[in-house]
């Protein structure tokens, strides 16, 4: 077909890494802090979306599913996010309580990939974050039924405009099948592009303490 992508061209396409790496020495002992440096980076070079995640989920049988989200909070206990229970992800981590996730900033040649455990938040942590969206995110909120079907677009505003309605000028509330969820991972891995694709991986695994373990790319 003229003027499509074919497999050739996808083949042919490809970018150069120029910039210095990772090594052991820059990377330290702790990828916690490791990753709180690269997103000051990238949030320094004005990456777009800094915080925006791939979320990769399965049912108990293995069938995975993974969509962008973003990622919210990072302290020592992991990263956080967070969605509606009912949604495709949410019915999926409470059969299957396990999950990965990739953080990919193409303008600074680097990725961090995270596998762990998750958990909900405690009730008082997704009460003040949902207190702090902007008001029109709280309304689609309590309005949406994440991932079930809607007949059309104007069914979708009618739930927006009636949950508007309900809620006059009144705070609104955190529904009850919404909330936050944090991934304590048990490995994290650290890429950063090299020339001739000879790129740097760092793989930190947890087992009484972080191990630290340079992959071949």
């Amino acid at each position: 077909m003229t003027g499509s992508l074919d497999a050739a061209r996808l083949a042919a396409m490809r970018s150069e890494y120029e910039n210095a790496g990772l090594d052991e020495g820059t990377a330290g002992d702790d990828p916690m802090d490791l990753l709180r440096r690269w997103l000051d980076d990238v949030v320094d070079a004005q990456v777009p979306e800094p915080n925006a995640m791939a979320l990769a989920t399965a049912t108990l049988d293995g069938l995975p599913s993974v969509r962008t989200v973003l990622m919210k909070g990072l302290d020592d206990r992991g990263i956080t996010f967070f969605t509606h229970y009912s949604s495709r992800k949410g019915v999926e981590l409470a059969a299957n309580p396990r999950a990965a996730a990739t953080l990919l900033w193409h303008p600074v040649q680097r990725q961090v990939r995270l596998e762990g455990r998750v958990e909900r938040l405690p009730e008082e942590e997704s009460d003040a974050y949902f207190a702090s969206r902007p008001r029109g995110a709280q309304l689609g909120a309590v309005a949406s039924h994440q991932s079930r079907p809607v007949a059309d677009r104007a069914a979708l505003e009618e739930q927006v405009r009636e949950a508007t309605e309900r809620a006059g000028d009144a705070e609104v509330r955190r529904p009850s099948t919404w909330g936050g969820y944090l991934l304590v991972p048990t490995t994290i891995e650290f890429w950063h592009g090299r020339r001739n694709r000879v790129h740097d991986r760092l793989l930190f695994r947890h087992e009484d303490g972080w191990h630290r373990t340079r992959l071949q790319p």
